[in-house]
């Protein structure tokens, strides 16, 4: 109870912020946006969305190594609420300026709260995110059957959280962007009281490791001293950007990172191999572990279109009146949340049912079944922006089952690739290994910032070409699909005991 509400007001601050970001980018001065073109704003939505994931890897060591995992979720919460009311610091001050503050030209306190917003944001979730998993994977003993059903509830109130907040949000932002900001700020605030108060319910698991020797405690106090100073570094040159010593080209970095991240993996999964002292069977399961890393990348890079060009889609091409009233773009993003919601039940049973007559597929066959429904949700996307090359506005009912298509792909991949992480990582490298899941994520988050700046139609020439990215999309996750069903023999044997 106490990780299934913590983790639904974070994603509800996480989900109501990210329904706003690329349209809050990319919307006029004069309508209080940022007047950002696509590929800007794609670039940065990407750079976010990848920094929440990929800040998991460090916010795993420093839980594992110095915090342990209940403390990181909640330093991680009080970061998380900081970075969503710095996010909302300007609608504060226009308030107090009784709304004299002109909107055709950004401020310094825009861009400065915008910015160490989201680095906030992204710091806090690195430390929370990954860490509240490995406590609800901690819950159950090995081996026991509940612990998939354990993460079908905890997803429900991700779920539940993701499904309140863009409707919450997006109503708000229609008066003002930084009220729905700082209305994501309130939920992750909630959250924090609700860990407080519950948190006995958890005692024992999740404790800080315990130094036994003297020798250990040095070490732990250098690994705390350094972490400090690293973190102060990165703080100061932030400040430096902030206030315009240097700049940077988001679409650039994007570019840049994709390989970092990719570095950064066979980095640390040879290193788990070759210096991890690791036995054959671990080592074989951190194997399995990195080929889904790949594949799990691939699937983020399309589902996470959600917030970004689908989203500009939603608010672009698709008729949104309804009972005489426009229904604002991020109530949208809802329709994901709802939609799980519905059919996780379904799904949940459909692998007990097909698991008592031996028919249940393998967890990497589950993979291969995610990617094939996310290429037919992108499928029905090509058709959509057919309609809208034509110069029609399309019907919602082509995002809605997108959307559909995009949940079954989702409930097939995402709870099983949680609870599979844990089942296969190593003990003592537990909540790195969730990190690294997590850094797929950040891959595929990363990818979808920068595709949307190609497929979200803002130019002319980018709307005729819009269809052709979406079969493109299409075909690349389709074919990866079927390679996945193919290669989930061969892994699964590599997987050993675990199913």
């Amino acid at each position: 109870m106490t990780l299934f509400f913590t983790e639904m007001w974070e994603r509800f601050s996480y989900y109501g912020m990210r329904a706003l970001l690329i349209l809050f980018m990319t919307a006029p001065l004069v309508n209080g946006g940022l007047g950002m073109d696509d590929v800007t704003s794609g670039a940065i939505y990407g750079l976010y969305t990848m920094g929440v994931y990929l800040f998991a890897l460090p916010g795993g060591w420093f839980a594992d190594r110095l915090f342990g995992l209940k403390k990181a979720v909640w330093y991680g919460g009080i970061i998380i609420t900081l970075g969503h009311f710095t996010m909302a610091l300007p609608g504060v001050v226009h308030l107090i300026q009784g709304g004299t503050a002109s909107k055709n030209a950004l401020t310094g306190l825009d861009l400065y709260s915008f910015y160490a917003g989201l680095v906030l944001i992204v710091m806090g979730t690195g430390l929370l995110k990954p860490n509240i998993s490995s406590i609800v994977g901690k819950l159950y003993p090995e081996g026991s059957s509940k612990r998939d059903a354990g993460f079908s509830i905890f997803y429900m109130g991700i779920n539940l959280g993701a499904l309140i907040a863009p409707i919450a949000c997006s109503t708000l932002a229609v008066y003002d962007w930084h009220l729905g900001f700082g209305l994501a700020g309130f939920g992750m605030l909630l959250g924090l009281v609700q860990y407080r108060v519950t948190g006995h319910h958890l005692a024992g698991v999740g404790e800080a490791p315990q130094a036994r020797t003297a020798e250990e405690l040095a070490i732990k106090r250098n690994l705390t001293r350094w972490s400090s100073a690293i973190v102060g570094m990165l703080l100061f040159v932030l400040l430096l950007l902030f206030g315009g010593v240097f700049s940077i080209d988001a679409p650039k970095v994007a570019a840049a990172s994709n390989n970092i991240i990719l570095i950064v993996a066979l980095l640390y999964f040879g290193y788990l191999v070759l210096f991890g002292g690791l036995s054959v069977v671990d080592k074989k399961k951190v194997g399995v572990i990195a080929i889904l890393f790949v594949f799990t990348a691939l699937f983020w890079s399309g589902f996470e279109q959600a917030g970004s060009s689908l989203n500009l889609f939603a608010e672009r091409f698709t008729d949104r009146s309804a009972f005489g009233m426009e229904i604002p773009t991020g109530y949208f993003q809802s329709i994901n949340s709802m939609f799980i919601i519905l059919f996780a039940p379904f799904f949940g049973a459909m692998w007990v049912w097909l698991g008592r007559k031996n028919l249940e597929p393998s967890s990497p066959l589950k993979f291969a079944l995610g990617l094939l429904s996310l290429a037919i949700g992108f499928l029905i996307m090509y058709f959509a922006a057919k309609v809208a090359a034509s110069g029609e506005m399309a019907a919602p009912t082509w995002l809605i089952l997108t959307y559909l298509f995009h949940t079954f792909g989702e409930l097939s991949l995402s709870p099983v690739g949680l609870s599979l992480t844990t089942k296969l990582a190593p003990e003592k490298y537990a909540g790195q290994l969730m990190g690294m899941w997590f850094l797929s994520i950040a891959m595929g988050n990363l990818i979808a910032g920068r595709i949307a700046g190609a497929t979200s139609g803002g130019s002319a020439e980018a709307l005729q070409s819009m269809p052709d990215q979406y079969l493109r999309i299409v075909w690349i996750t389709a074919g990866a699909g079927i390679l996945l069903f193919f290669l989930s023999f061969p892994i699964r044997k590599l997987m050993g005991e675990v199913k």
